[in-house]
């Protein structure tokens, strides 16, 4: 795999790790009514994040559901995540030797 291709995979892989972590954050500060989704702005940025995790956290939630109302899927992708950007980069060190 050539380098550049390695880099633009690694980089899609953080840019979702932190829409993971802010989807996360902003799911807390609704739930602590310090974001008002009745605001269309709030709203639509919400509603952004539902649909880029919606999918990933759904298809974990079939696989691991919440636990005492807990739900690990957030984390459960982060790992996947990390999981994922070792696993390029040992192949891509591995490719070039």
């Amino acid at each position: 795999m050539p380098e550049p291709l390695i880099r633009l995979l690694l980089l899609i892989l953080d840019l979702y790790w932190w829409v993971v972590v802010i989807a996360v954050i902003v799911s807390w500060l609704i739930a602590f009514g310090i974001i008002n989704v009745y605001n269309q702005v709030a709203r639509s940025v919400v509603s952004a994040l539902d649909a880029l995790t919606e999918p990933v956290f759904r298809r974990v939630r079939k696989v691991v559901p919440p636990v005492g109302g807990l739900d690990l899927s957030p984390l459960i992708v982060l790992i996947g995540i990390w999981f994922l950007q070792q696993v390029i980069v040992w192949l891509a060190i591995r490719v070039m030797i």
